[in-house]
């Protein structure tokens, strides 16, 4: 007999919780945010409303399902199963926040604040929760496969993340490594940079349009469904030793970008999220690509 779905509801702290935790009362927190200029009112007023629409989705689950709830910090710590319906509760960045941790998982995104989040993965009310939630569990819903970037080290540490991967010096100094496709027989270049980034379209948005931009780049951004990714190297530095001809390109399905460490050590993180990234150490080599897994969103 097979499990009742789970529904888990992803949420984080709000900032009115972070400011009570900092300075113990309301008043306190209220005196804080005055003497800088702000007032506490629409910081408790959002708080209300993400709590307000918790409450909602939470009523929304039906009454055979298994529910459960976990915090933006814990994500790295939480299990999540094979019949589990994920529901993030917030902004669009939570929702990518999450998506490392999942498997083909069902997502439903509500938007606790309609028109202060752009609402590009969180696109929904809590009102719609109820119906996002029987259709999750229905063959055949409607639902985008956003594709997702991988980052795998020759020790078998791998790293997801729905907008971008980035690489880079864990004190914000130079970067070294080799960089080349990943292909027999592909030539590689010896950079110095302050960090490379891999970016899908879901990413071209923030990120990746950022130093998209900047370069005033020829190549075409991908859209959130397309099997493309871009990189960019970050201010590569020429040198007798290094080289700057390798600093941007597009990966399709299948193909891959190969980085060689050559510092005593880089760090590799996903969609901002420092506090779970993989650490290489010099000679560690790391391959960069499509990932087989895509987020499901439910539609």
């Amino acid at each position: 007999m097979s499990l009742a779905p789970r529904a888990v509801l992803v949420h984080r702290t709000t900032e009115y919780e972070e400011l009570l935790a900092r300075h113990g009362t309301h008043g306190q927190a209220a005196f804080f945010l005055t003497s800088r200029g702000r007032s506490i009112d629409e910081v408790a007023l959002r708080h209300r409303r993400t709590r307000q629409a918790l409450d909602d989705v939470a009523a929304a689950v039906p009454l055979q399902w298994r529910r459960s709830r976990v915090e933006r910090a814990d994500l790295d710590r939480f299990l999540f199963g094979p019949e589990d319906v994920v529901v993030v509760v917030g902004q669009d960045g939570l929702v990518a926040n999450t998506a490392k941790y999942l498997a083909g998982h069902p997502v439903v995104g509500i938007d606790t604040d309609p028109g202060r989040n752009p609402g590009v993965l969180v696109r929904h009310r809590p009102g719609d929760a109820a119906a996002l939630l029987r259709a999750a569990v229905t063959p055949g819903g409607a639902a985008e496969e956003l594709t997702m970037v991988e980052a795998v080290a020759d020790d078998t540490q791998r790293l997801l993340a729905l907008n971008e991967i980035y690489l880079g010096p864990p004190d914000h100094q130079t970067a070294r490594y080799r960089i080349g496709p990943d292909a027999p027989g592909a030539a590689a270049e010896a950079q110095a940079s302050s960090g490379v980034l891999v970016g899908t379209g879901t990413g071209a948005t923030g990120w990746l349009r950022s130093l998209w931009q900047e370069r005033r780049s020829g190549l075409r951004l991908p859209a959130p469904t397309d099997d493309r990714l871009l990189w960019f190297v970050r201010e590569a530095w020429p040198s007798p030793a290094t080289g700057t001809s390798l600093v941007a390109g597009e990966l399709g399905r299948g193909q891959g970008l190969r980085l060689t460490v050559e510092s005593d050590r880089m760090t590799v993180f996903g969609d901002g999220m420092e506090t779970d990234a993989l650490e290489l150490a010099w000679g560690q080599t790391v391959r960069l690509g499509i990932s087989a897994t895509s987020l499901r969103l439910s539609v």
